[in-house]
């Protein structure tokens, strides 16, 4: 007999019993219909989730550290990467500060948003560095495109989607979507064109659309028509009992619009001789588009074909420079570019590792100078310098590449030339001189950024730590960020090591920065595992350490490298030392 106080089966476990019977019975002719249950606000199902916590912004980054991240990608564009830099920073701790006292906030004037108006060339940067900052500061980030509005004319619905987007980014914390970022590029082609006779409709309508969410207004998350939208209502009432309105606030949510803005420069240009006109008059120079972009002014944008209220909505605006030359060049030489790195990976796809002498470089941005397109002209110059090679040497037995400028100028004599010649030891030496070379950019790199890399990682840099990840970055086609980051957390890992020396033997070892890049370079050597590292310092020291410590009362002891590499002769000397005291 069953006992009276058994488990009552709860209507899911009843529904499954009943399912599988009916399924043995029937097959799957016959199933269980679920009824719409409308459940009480205080009754708590097993399957109900936790409500969600709301993250609260934990933004506390000061413009000059964002800058000098940028600084670290991004060449050139100082003047946009100061504006950029601060007025986000200043976005994102008002909201934290707003956070933190929301009802003395609220009473206070001054809530207009810094959204950033973006001025320059294409292949200048702009795209690449809001990409930048909104990995940084860790906010989701969508990117929309101005054209895709002005296909469909005025569409507000269009609009609207990068807010639901935002939301989807945020994997459905509402919440924290409002704290976003909205990027949209080519803001320029949705200007109404100034040879058309009476007004464009499409265009003005999109500008038209833009002006509440850059402002503040709420987006409803349910998209009308759509069915998917429609069944998760159904559900969510079928969980609830409730119809629930989820909507999204814009009013802090930031919007950046970004565009070449072409021809702007002539009404620039107009706008200055006019103004210049009498003997005071006095003209800047701006012979240049270049130079005509940094005297924009909202009555040039109006003219250009943007509504007044749309321009009062992008109050800061960052003008973005001209890509020389030198320009390119330099950016062909900083470690993080992905163009180089791209192309490495590529012949790293083989099995073929591939450096890049400095001439060669030269002649890659100098190539890339003549298109005209900016950084976008470098992803041509190294593609076409290098798509013979890319076709032809993984059918080779070749595994190291010297990219130099005798390869880019003449392809087809130096690659007959290698394949006959596979033993070439001019071939072999040079790659070898290309990687020292490497090694020691990326060392000069890192010592012009070790300020902010100490910062980020929490981490010092000495000269032997610089040395591994110049050695890594040289064998590995990999940034510099993703190697310190592997290097900072064998770097904890040994710190905790430590502590586990300290609780087991009682014992408080200390690695000094020599013997923890020295067991960071075996690591990566495979010649050590971390968690090892344990066992062979209870190996080495445990004993002698506690005996040093019960004659000498000592009880902290700083391991350098010589004293891992030979750690009898350390406790020697340690004994030897107390013995001379004595």
């Amino acid at each position: 007999m069953k006992e009276i106080n058994e488990k009552i089966p709860t209507p899911k476990e009843l529904e499954k019993e009943i399912a599988e019977f009916l399924t043995k019975k029937f097959g799957g002719n016959v199933k269980v219909a679920q009824p719409m249950v409308i459940q009480q606000e205080n009754m708590d199902g097993p399957d109900e989730k936790p409500p969600k916590r709301e993250k609260k912004i934990s933004f506390d980054l000061k413009p000059e550290e964002l800058v000098a991240y940028l600084d670290q990608y991004i060449v050139k564009q100082e003047s946009a990467k100061a504006i950029l830099a601060t007025k986000i920073c200043t976005h994102f701790n008002r909201i934290k500060r707003y956070q933190a006292s929301p009802d003395v906030v609220n009473d206070m004037v001054g809530s207009i948003k810094n959204n950033v108006l973006m001025v320059g060339p294409t292949g200048v940067g702009k795209t690449y560095m809001i990409k930048l900052i909104a990995k940084k500061i860790g906010v989701p980030f969508v990117k929309g495109d101005a054209t895709k509005f002005s296909e469909t004319g005025y569409v507000g619905g269009d609009v609207e989607d990068l807010v639901r987007d935002l939301v989807r980014e945020a994997d459905g914390d509402i919440e924290h979507a409002q704290h976003g970022i909205i990027y949209i590029d080519e803001i320029d082609k949705i200007a109404s064109s100034r040879n058309l006779v009476g007004a464009d409709v499409s265009r003005t309508g999109v500008q038209r659309a833009l002006l509440k969410p850059m402002e503040e207004t709420e987006v409803d998350l349910k998209v009308p028509h759509d069915p998917i939208s429609m069944l998760q209502e159904v559900e969510n009432f079928r969980k609830t009992g409730k119809r629930e309105k989820n909507v999204v606030n814009t009013k802090k949510i930031l919007f950046i619009m970004s565009g070449a803005f072409n021809d702007i420069a002539e009404i620039v240009q107009k706008r200055i001789s006019s103004q210049g006109i009498g003997f005071g008059a006095q003209l800047p120079k701006a012979d240049e588009k270049a130079d005509l972009l940094k005297y924009i002014k909202s009555e040039d944008l109006i003219q250009f074909g943007f509504e007044s209220e749309f321009v009062g909505r992008l109050p800061v605006r960052a003008v973005f420079e001209y890509l020389d030359e030198t320009d390119l060049y330099k950016i062909l030489q900083n470690p993080n570019n992905p163009i180089t790195l791209g192309k490495k990976l590529d012949f790293a796809a083989y099995g073929i590792d591939a450096k890049f002498e400095d001439k060669a470089l030269q002649s890659l941005a100098r190539e890339a100078a003549k298109e005209n397109t900016g950084a976008r002209g470098l992803v041509s110059a190294v593609e076409n310098a290098l798509l013979l090679y890319e076709k032809r040497l993984p059918s080779t037995n070749l595994r190291k590449f010297p990219i130099t400028v005798k390869l880019i100028d003449s392809p087809e004599d130096t690659f007959e030339s290698i394949t006959n010649a596979p033993d070439d030891s001019d071939w072999e030496s040079t790659f070898e001189r290309l990687v020292q070379e490497e090694k020691h950019g990326i060392f000069d790199y890192i010592v012009a950024n070790k300020d902010h890399i100490i910062g980020k990682y929490q981490m010092d840099m000495p000269s032997s730590r610089i040395d591994i990840v110049a050695d890594q970055y040289s064998k590995n086609a990999s940034d510099i960020s993703r190697i310190i980051q592997k290097i900072k957390a064998y770097y904890d890992e040994i710190k905790a090591i430590e502590l586990q020396f300290l609780k087991s033997h009682d014992v408080n070892l200390v690695l000094e920065d020599s013997a923890i890049d020295h067991v960071i370079k075996n690591i990566f050597g495979s010649k050590i595992n971390p968690k090892k590292l344990f066992k062979q310092l209870s190996d080495d020291f445990e004993h002698g350490l506690k005996l040093v410590r019960d004659k000498t009362g000592r009880n902290r002891f700083f391991i350098t490298r010589e004293a891992l590499l030979f750690p009898e002769k350390f406790i020697e000397g340690l004994i030897k030392d107390k013995m001379q005291i004595d």
